[in-house]
């Protein structure tokens, strides 16, 4: 038995995790703490708000995070804390820094100051740059870290002070690095909901000019029970890639949306690039593979129909968060 607090427990795949958790560890105590920006929502955990504890903080009020970690003496820490959209991070790149840096830095000061017994950092594919679209290769562990925009550059500085506060202080860590994240309750400024719902209103879906960029896809059920092997079986201060090997182009899901939803192709509408826009992430792995034995489950295309279908009996889940979208994915040409 353990008590298991989650950060950013009230947005995509924080909130899935909560809910892996109470059900296939329903011994454990769950904690979850959400700052409820604009893409964390209470309705999130609505299924299991009974049977958590919710706290409202930030990860980046350090006072408040240890009075946390002591007060429920919290055993295990699964930070997915982050502010995460690529777009933002152009328009407001501070407010990266603060949390994804800052804000991690200051809950692993806590975590190392109440003793837990894990700290486990969700982190993503993007710390390593791009691909070329032609590469034959994957990136792996080892590879080297080369951000391009201020989301993965502050994502990859959350990565080394992790690994810092584990070579220096002796905090039990470990770091899972994923590929792209779909599934239900996702925000819809990222681009699977965003075409969905704009489809489903019968709007034009804005596929970027480079609309031959591809991403690895993984489904969050896939990814909540990789961190689950790793919390389990991982080695203290290892990485852990999660990829399915599996990647369609913007293009593609917008397609995907479209066939699901027996519309018109000519829905589809170019918009400029966004700054930093990269081409290609593909993660290699096999150390997961092999030393836990761990496989996703869920078939991109099953999964992502499954997910749009979601979307269109969902309505009123995600038509109230469309007016706190902070950026405007059509306006990048304009300069706006």
């Amino acid at each position: 038995m353990a008590t298991v607090l989650v950060t950013g427990a009230a947005g995509f795949i924080g909130s899935h995790f909560v809910r892996y958790w109470v059900d296939t560890h329903p011994e454990d105590d769950v904690v979850a703490l959400d700052a409820l920006t604009y893409a964390g929502t209470r309705t999130n955990l609505a299924g299991v708000h009974r049977r958590i504890s919710f706290v409202e903080a930030d990860i980046a009020d350090g006072d408040l995070v240890g009075r946390v970690l002591s007060a429920y003496e919290i055993d295990i820490v699964v930070n997915f804390a982050a502010e995460s959209h690529n777009s933002l991070a152009v328009v407001d790149p501070t407010r990266f820094f603060r949390t994804n840096v800052l804000g991690t830095q200051v809950l692993l000061e806590a975590s190392r100051r109440s003793g837990v017994r894990r700290f486990h950092h969700i982190s993503t594919c993007e710390v390593y740059g791009d691909l070329p679209l032609d590469a034959d290769t994957a990136f792996t562990e080892e590879s080297p870290y080369r951000p391009r925009s201020p989301y993965n550059a502050s994502k990859a500085g959350a990565d080394h002070a992790v690994r810092a506060y584990h070579e220096t202080f002796g905090l039990p860590v470990t770091i899972t690095n994923c590929v792209n994240n779909y599934g239900p309750n996702q925000f819809p400024e990222k681009v699977l909901p965003l075409f969905a719902t704009r489809a489903l209103d019968g709007e034009p879906l804005p596929v970027y000019a480079a609309k031959e960029n591809r991403r690895e896809w993984i489904h969050a059920a896939d990814h909540c029970r990789a961190i689950d092997l790793v919390l389990d079986g991982g080695r203290i201060g290892e990485t852990y890639h999660v990829g399915t090997g599996t990647e369609a182009s913007v293009e593609q899901l917008a397609d995907l949306v479209l066939d699901e939803l027996d519309l018109p192709a000519d829905l589809k509408t170019t918009v400029a690039d966004r700054p930093g826009h990269d081409r290609r992430y593909l993660l290699d792995s096999g150390k997961i593979r092999r030393e836990l034995g761990w496989r996703p489950e869920i078939d991109f295309d099953e999964g992502v129909r499954d997910t749009i279908r979601w979307y269109a009996g969902n309505r009123d889940w995600w038509a109230p968060l469309l007016e706190r979208a902070p950026v405007v994915e059509t306006a990048w040409a304009s300069g706006n």
